[in-house]
C-alpha cells in the first residue's frame, strides 16, 4: 500500500478517469455511483490509503466553528455526567480542527429551565448544536428556529420522527418499555398489579424518553394480556417526605404482597428503591434505566432487579463527531443510530465497562 502523502482529489479522479464529483461522492458515500465506477475509485483509495485531510481543510479555511450541547446540569456519577464526558472527549479531539464545544445546562425537572436555556441559546451564534430531546412542544420550537437558521441540530437521548434533525444517537426508547415489561413478566404473577412510578419536579411535564417508554411498556402489557393493574405514582425529586408518606398510602392500599412489580422509566430509580428497601420490601421485581452509581449499588445488593443501560458517554461522543463532521467535511451521518439496549442485573454489572 502506498503512502498518502499529497494524493488529491484530482489525482485520484484523473487515475480513475471519472470526474471529481465522482471521487468525491465515493469518499463522502453519498450520492449514487455506478458499481464499475465505485471500485475504480476504491481501488485507488485503498491504494494510497487516502482518508479526506481533516486537519489541511481546516487549516486552509482559517475558519472556527462553534458548537453547543445543551444537556441537562448533573452531580457527580449522574446519568449526564457520562453523556457530558463523552462530549468533552469528543470536543478535545476536534479542537485541532477550529472546533470548539460549549455545554449549555438546564434542570431535565423543570420544563420552565429548559425553555429559558433554548433562548438563551438563540442570542449565540453557533455552527451546530446537540440537543438532549426532553420536552416535546420545547425541542420542537427549538428545531424550527434551527430549520430557519439553516443550522445543523443532532438529538440525543429520545427523537422527534416528525422533525428533521442531522442524526439521532440513542436508544429505541419504545422497544426499551417493552423489553422493560418482557422482563418483568417473565418474573412476576400477571394477575398481579405493577406500580408505575413517574419521577417531576413539581408536576411538570414529562420527558419525550419517557413519555416513548412508557407508551412501550404498557403497550407489552396489552398485548400479552397482563390482567393485573397498574398503579401509578408521581413522586417529586426533591422532596423525599412526600415521596416516602405517598408510597405508604399506596401501599397500604395495596397489601399483602398485591404489587408484585414496579418501574421508572428514568434515572431515578433509586428514590423507589431506598423506599423498598427501608420498608423491607423485597419481593417486588424493581426495574430502572441507566446505571448512575446510586443504582448500580443497589442493583448490586438486590433491591433494584433489573437496569436498562443506553451507552451515555457514547451518545455524547457520537453527537458531537457527527456535527463536526458535517460542518468541516459536509458529511452527512446515518439518520437514526440507536444505541444497544443493555440490560444488566446484579450478576453481570461488573463486566459491564464500555457506556
Amino acid at each position: 500500500m502506498e503512502e498518502n502523502k499529497n494524493i488529491r482529489i484530482i489525482d485520484i479522479a484523473k487515475m480513475a478517469g471519472v470526474s471529481i464529483g465522482t471521487v468525491d461522492r465515493v469518499i463522502h458515500n453519498r450520492g449514487r455511483v455506478s458499481q464499475k465506477k465505485l471500485e475504480k475509485v476504491k481501488a485507488i483509495l485503498e491504494q494510497f490509503n487516502y482518508t479526506p485531510n481533516i486537519i489541511a481543510r481546516s487549516l486552509v479555511s482559517k475558519k472556527s466553528y462553534k458548537l453547543i450541547a445543551l444537556i441537562p446540569s448533573f452531580a457527580e456519577n449522574e446519568y449526564w455526567m457520562y453523556v457530558a464526558q463523552g462530549i468533552t472527549k469528543a470536543a478535545e479531539e476536534v479542537r485541532a480542527y477550529g472546533v470548539v464545544v460549549e455545554q449549555h445546562h438546564f434542570n431535565q425537572y423543570d420544563k420552565t429551565s429548559f425553555d429559558r436555556a433554548i433562548e438563551a441559546i438563540k442570542s449565540i451564534e453557533f455552527d451546530g448544536i446537540v440537543i438532549a430531546n426532553f420536552f416535546k412542544t420545547s425541542v420542537i420550537t427549538l428545531s424550527e428556529f434551527l430549520n430557519e437558521k439553516d443550522v445543523s441540530y443532532v438529538y440525543i437521548d429520545a427523537n422527534i420522527y416528525d422533525q428533521h434533525p442531522l442524526a439521532y444517537y440513542g436508544t429505541n426508547s419504545y422497544d426499551s418499555g417493552a423489553i422493560a415489561a418482557q422482563m418483568m413478566l417473565e418474573r412476576i404473577d400477571h394477575n398481579k398489579d405493577i406500580l408505575v412510578s413517574k419521577i417531576s419536579y413539581q408536576q411538570d411535564e414529562l420527558s419525550n424518553q419517557v413519555l416513548n417508554r412508557e407508551k412501550g411498556f404498557l403497550d407489552y402489557l396489552q398485548n400479552a394480556r397482563y390482567s393485573g393493574k397498574i398503579v401509578d405514582v408521581r413522586l417529586k425529586v426533591e422532596d423525599p417526605l412526600y415521596n416516602f408518606n405517598t408510597l405508604d398510602q399506596i401501599f397500604r392500599q395495596h397489601p399483602n404482597g398485591a404489587i408484585a412489580g414496579a418501574i421508572t422509566f428514568n434515572s431515578s430509580c433509586h428514590i423507589l428503591a431506598h423506599y423498598l428497601k427501608e420498608k423491607e420490601i423485597r419481593d417486588i421485581y424493581l426495574v430502572g434505566y441507566d446505571l448512575i452509581e446510586k443504582n448500580r449499588a443497589l442493583l448490586k445488593e438486590g433491591t433494584i432487579k433489573l437496569l436498562i443501560g443506553q451507552r451515555p458517554e457514547l451518545q455524547g461522543f457520537n453527537a458531537i463527531k457527527a456535527l463536526s463532521n458535517k460542518i468541516i467535511l459536509g458529511v452527512d451521518p446515518e439518520r437514526i443510530n440507536f444505541m444497544p439496549i443493555d440490560l444488566l442485573i446484579k450478576e453481570n454489572v461488573d463486566y459491564y465497562k464500555d457506556f
